[in-house]
């Protein structure tokens, strides 16, 4: 039956767009293989070296801030998210979106900007001592540290969980908590009881994607001198020069991302909450006078540190290196990285059109194609940077042959200097990113002109071009924005797979506050911010067309 069943579907429905669909998905899959598989070679002497004295302390930070920054986004997140859906009090409508600011301002940006305001010379002690003749002792304010990273990570990844929970509290609660309310419960009564288990799907599923952004990290943790395999990768392959141990340290770190992942999954099982189509939003309970004006310092405490204060603090900064930044060296800089973020998001998008066109016949073959096609976002940078990295040194070496053929050399590295591994590394990482977007609008038409169109005698590329591409329109750009702007922000990609001579914003950025150039990176790290604001705008204009 399965036979004749594979059978139908090469006669019927395999077609290009599944052949694109899966090739895409191999490209994809091959450089996480490759550092799968790297785990079963032979390790050489350094790895050894790694495994006995570094190793330990490696893992132990990276999941100490894992465990830490996980816990405190899920707490930061659900209970902003409770008092913004549940409450009525001054500004909660500019709260409702202003909260997801913080996650315009990359991580790294945030710890560079914050150590030096908080450093003997920053603002914050100088104003200490200067106004208020108060001596402070610095190491009260010391944020190098793995508290100052959690500090860091929790304050500008928190979006991630308070998004999920105030979406699923706004449209799938309102008759619990309203029951509770009549039973006589008070607020915190609710939430421990009502709200924090109600909210542990959306909590658990925007606290893992913390917790990726968190190993993926590489930015934070190398500026604040915290050890973590993340960076453990980075000091292999450029202090070590050891390509193996750094593919090794990549495969164990992926490992423990699968493990996430069925972590997650496992904690989900049996705790999904579903009201059914008769659901509708909560009514907000108004607040007035002291837990009114709780609520709004509360909000108001979060938007501050944020967004605004370090957005003040990199604007005062950059009037005092805006002559000697804003030049035709900048420029080139913004030049070049709008031009490889631009080739990767038009290939990001052209493959998410082949293949949500491909998986929107409901199937298991499809849904696993997607996910194959999608699983580099939940992969950290420097994993999918390493893959290629050994994937492309592999290409040349097989390619020798031909380069010496060419004149170009007996063992020319051509591949693994291009900017083709870039642009490739972005495909992968950002995938999912252009991918859902598109979903999400081929769902919002459903099939019902398409499957018109094909009873007409249009066949699929036809029917995509005349029917299904104009009712995208949308979604595409929402995509097209979003993903851009992901990929402008991206840092160990960019630092691991950039030809010589050539550098991003993001990588502008790290180097200016690595060399203690602060005053530099200002500019370039508000360029990232502005297009992330945009960002930010776009995903809020899409939730309230959803919600309309």
């Amino acid at each position: 039956m399965r036979i004749q069943s594979v059978k139908h579907f090469f006669r019927k429905d395999f077609n290009g767009w599944w052949l694109v669909s899966l090739i895409g998905a191999a490209i994809i899959l091959l450089p996480i293989l490759f550092i799968f598989f790297s785990i079963f070679q032979e390790p050489n002497e350094n790895w050894y070296q790694i495994k006995e004295y570094l190793l330990k302390n490696y893992a132990a930070n990276s999941i100490i801030l894992v465990l830490l920054t996980g816990l405190f986004t899920a707490v930061l997140g659900v209970s902003l998210a409770w008092i913004v859906a549940a409450y009525d009090f001054p500004m909660r409508r500019f709260f409702s979106w202003g909260l997801l600011l913080p996650l315009a301002i990359p991580p790294y940006i945030a710890a560079y900007t914050y150590r030096t305001m908080l450093s003997y010379t920053g603002v914050v002690q100088v104003t200490l001592r200067n106004q208020f003749d108060y001596q402070i002792d610095p190491e009260w304010l010391a944020i190098s540290s793995l508290r100052g990273a959690v500090f860091i990570f929790t304050i500008f990844l928190f979006p991630y969980v308070y998004i999920m929970c105030r979406a699923f509290l706004e449209n799938q609660s309102a008759s619990f908590l309203e029951n509770a309310r009549l039973l006589g419960r008070k607020p915190f009564s609710i939430f421990v009881r009502i709200v924090l288990p109600l909210s542990r799907p959306a909590m658990v599923a925007g606290a893992v994607l913390v917790v990726y952004e968190v190993l993926s990290d590489y930015g934070v943790t190398s500026y604040f001198g915290i050890h973590t395999i993340t960076t453990a990768i980075f000091q292999t392959w450029f202090g070590m020069y050891d390509a193996d141990s750094a593919m090794r340290l990549a495969a164990w770190l992926m490992v423990i991302v699968v493990g996430l992942f069925f972590i997650e999954k496992w904690l989900r099982q049996g705790r999904r909450y579903s009201i059914g189509s008769k659901a509708r939003p909560l009514a907000r309970q108004r607040l007035r006078g002291l837990p009114a004006a709780a609520a709004f310092a509360y909000c108001l405490l979060i938007f501050l540190l944020g967004f605004l204060i370090p957005v003040i603090q990199l604007l005062a900064w950059s009037k005092l290196t805006f002559a000697k930044v804003w030049d035709d060296s900048f420029f080139t800089l913004l030049n070049q990285t709008v031009y490889v973020a631009l080739i990767a998001t038009v290939l990001i998008l052209l493959f998410a059109v082949i293949l949500a066109n491909v998986t929107r016949t409901q199937s298991s073959g499809t849904y696993i194609l997607s996910k194959l096609a999608t699983a580099g976002y939940s992969i950290p940078g420097a994993i999918i940077a390493i893959g290629i990295l050994a994937l492309f040194i592999e290409l040349d070496s097989l390619l020798a042959p031909f380069y010496s053929y060419m004149g170009w050399g007996n063992a020319p590295l051509i591949l693994s200097l291009s900017l083709s591994m870039l642009v490739i590394g972005y495909t992968i990482r950002f995938m999912a990113t252009g991918y859902n977007a598109v979903e999400v609008g081929f769902e919002k038409i459903g099939p019902k002109y398409t499957e018109a169109s094909r009873m007409l005698g249009f066949g699929v590329t036809k029917t995509f071009f005349k029917v299904d591409l104009p009712l995208i329109k949308g979604a595409l750009f929402s995509g097209f924005i979003l993903t851009f702007v992901e990929i402008i922000k991206e840092l160990p990609l960019a630092l691991l797979l950039r030809p010589f001579n050539f550098d991003t914003l993001a990588t502008k950025t790290y180097q200016y506050a690595k060399d203690e150039m602060i005053h530099e990176a200002a500019i370039p790290s508000l360029m990232i911010i502005l297009l992330s604001v945009v960002s930010v705008a776009v995903f809020q204009m899409i939730d309230r067309k959803v919600k309309k």
